[in-house]
């Protein structure tokens, strides 16, 4: 899992590729639920168009899997905001209950997208600026590690 880990940080696209990955599959999570796992699909094109780290985007998916469930209500209402109030489904071959779970699945989808959008946003820039400093620390520790301090470097020492 470290192995990996490394992987992921040492990315040959850098921070932001790794970070847009991480991003994506964070927003293609916050609505998949409602589409019954079909939003999953959407994480293929993002990645090619926005050019995305996949390892990232799967790492965003899961995550986002785990903190689903909180956010539900959250994307339950600003979906009832977003989509106009007078908005009824009826399908005529199915009961009211029906239709019902459809218009909640509607204002979960609408509304994880709007959420999945911004939380994404604010999640790319978190992680980036972290891989950023992570990959800051161990060019650092990697320097230190090859010219100790107190030791001369080149011929700046007279060499």
């Amino acid at each position: 899992m470290r192995y990996k880990l490394l992987q992921l940080l040492r990315a040959p696209g850098g921070p932001t590729f790794v970070a847009m990955g991480f991003s994506i599959g964070f927003f293609c999570e916050m609505f998949t639920l409602p589409t019954y796992g079909l939003a999953f699909f959407l994480i293929f094109p993002l990645i090619y168009l926005l050019r995305g780290s996949l390892a990232g985007a799967l790492v965003g998916f899961v995550i986002g899997k785990i903190i689903y469930l909180p956010l539900a209500y959250l994307h339950s209402l600003v979906g009832g905001w977003v989509l106009p109030a007078h908005m009824n489904l009826h399908l005529p071959l199915v009961g009211e209950k029906i239709n019902h779970m459809l218009l909640l699945n509607l204002k979960l989808i609408v509304g994880g997208m709007v959420d999945g959008l911004w939380i994404g946003a604010l999640l790319f820039i978190a992680v980036r600026a972290v891989l950023l400093y992570l990959t800051a620390k161990r060019k650092e520790r990697r320097r230190l590690k090859r010219h100790p301090v107190g030791t001369p470097v080149g011929d700046m020492a007279g060499n």
